[in-house]
């Protein structure tokens, strides 16, 4: 599942250049350029007229994994008749609504899927077609903020005629975005797809289920904290676009109602199906968030992902899982097709109990947000054990302000925000002390393979069993180490 500018898998986004880049628009459409958002009639029309085998098993494979995820997720089909539920108050006034989402989504994806001209273009036009595409939502972005200037600026005597030529402009390039947008994510699919059947996720050379996105305005997510400990015990999706003041207002409201901690925050993708992506021009993020969100729809027909948050060990082990296949998935096909935004590859070295470097004599350190926030998790978790409730609450809010002074705008920072972004574990921080992230990443570390990884945690119900195979994963690095070292080996 993906705070201001935080994704909900921890990476904070980051804006490109703003020149250009790709090669331009064909003169006329190609196929599938048509509005995506077209009328409902057309599209059963063409699904009729153009029916195949291929394009029944597109169109019935995101029924049923529709149906198994709602199923098996909790955090989709929060539980409506539960007494937490009716004390949410105005929150039941904004949750998102899923059935009408898919209702146009799976007609619209499997419309454009009968198509498929990307087909057709070589592999530098389809990383040219994206590139351009990205670069529009980034023109797009950069308009809105405009607009949304001159609509703040007080000196600003009619913002409406102040703006009109922006927003006619942005107006324009929505149509734009609109006709590019089911072509840029076909293409956006099928590089992941590829990369995902080189590691040997393929079956017959197909992935199942299919990876599948749309780029869309993300609901937000309601995270459900006791006061005493840190644990996330609900969560709700809520509409997009909630106003600061409004999330404030349901949050003191459920605080008071039930005595909990509570955080609505944005989420940077979420794996319904096809999975939600946020509109973002960056790159590293699109690829991603696609690949991790496929991890969920696969896992889902696996006990670890059948089991997605049972329990909390069980959620962060899902989550840090997903977030190390997105971090490696994203980061080959960068490399591979976008080699200009690749940065360094993942690395999942076991990392020492105390990561903090000591401080130089010679500078001052330099400002390390995970240590900090690390640092921040195993405090507040000790006060909270010692039943010091206020005074973790308290020191928890001096944090913030200490974090926002450096630069990074979090809004609340409490136990329902370290319940959220604490389980994704794929790096350190909101985690803490937290065993069960490191315990993933250390299993990846001594795994042969990303395959062989997933292999080895997709059967998985329990933290016990995690701590049983990395276990046994040391026990046979040793003896290879063992062996390399013997004389006449």
């Amino acid at each position: 599942m993906s705070d201001g500018g935080w994704a909900s898998n921890g990476h904070q986004l980051a804006d490109l250049p703003s020149t250009r880049m790709g090669t331009p628009l064909p003169d006329s459409p190609m196929p599938g350029q048509t509005r995506y958002t077209g009328g409902m009639a057309q599209k059963i029309f063409r699904l009729f007229t153009s029916w195949s085998w291929p394009l029944f098993w597109r169109v019935l494979w995101p029924v049923v994994l529709l149906g198994v995820f709602l199923v098996a997720v909790p955090g989709v089909r929060p539980d409506l008749s539960g007494s937490d539920f009716h004390a949410l108050g105005a929150a039941r006034d904004h949750l998102f609504d899923f059935v009408e989402w898919e209702a146009g989504t799976l007609l619209d994806k499997a419309a454009n899927d009968t198509l498929g001209p990307q087909v057709y273009m070589t592999e530098d036009e389809r990383s040219h077609y994206v590139g351009d595409y990205l670069k529009l939502v980034e023109e797009i972005a950069g308009i809105e903020k405009q607009v949304e200037q001159i609509y703040i600026d007080p000196s600003t005597a009619d913002p409406e005629v102040a703006s009109a030529g922006l927003r006619a402009r942005r107006d324009s390039l929505r149509i734009e975005q609109e006709q590019r947008q089911a072509l840029a994510e076909a293409i956006v699919q099928a590089q992941v797809s590829g990369i995902l059947v080189e590691h040997g996720f393929g079956v017959g050379g197909q992935i199942l289920p299919p990876v599948s996105i749309r780029f869309t305005r993300l609901p937000t997510i309601l995270i459900i904290s006791p006061r005493d400990h840190i644990e996330r015990t609900g969560s709700y999706a809520l509409d997009h676009g909630l106003t600061v003041d409004q999330m404030e207002n349901i949050e003191a409201g459920i605080d008071e109602e039930l005595d909990v901690s509570s955080l609505i925050a944005p989420l940077g993708g979420l794996a319904v199906y096809p999975a939600m992506l946020i509109e973002t021009s960056y790159p590293t993020h699109v690829f991603e968030i696609s690949a991790h969100e496929w991890l969920h729809h696969y896992l889902t027909f696996y006990p670890l992902g059948f089991n997605y948050g049972v329990t909390p060990e069980l959620y962060t082990m899902n989550e840090t899982v997903a977030s190390i296949v997105g971090r490696e998935i994203g980061w080959e096909v960068l490399a591979r097709y976008y080699p200009e935004h690749a940065g360094a590859p993942p690395d999942w070295t076991p990392l020492p109990d105390e990561a903090e470097q000591p401080p130089s004599q010679d500078e001052p350190p330099a400002f390390d947000f995970r240590a900090e926030m690390r640092e921040t998790r195993i405090r507040a978790d000790d006060l909270l054990a010692a039943g010091q409730i206020e005074q973790a609450e308290q020191y928890m809010e001096e944090r913030r302000v200490f974090f926002v002074e450096h630069g990074y705008q979090i809004r609340k920072l409490n136990q329902a925000y370290f319940a959220f972004y604490g389980s994704y574990a794929d790096e350190p921080g909101a985690t803490g002390s937290d065993p069960v992230g490191p315990a993933v990443r250390e299993l990846r570390y001594y795994s042969p393979s990303l395959f062989d990884f997933i292999r080895r945690v997709r059967g998985m119900t329990s933290f016990a069993q995690l701590q049983v195979e990395l276990e046994e994963a040391r026990r046979q690095s040793q003896m290879r180490s063992a062996q390399l070292s013997t004389p006449g080996q």
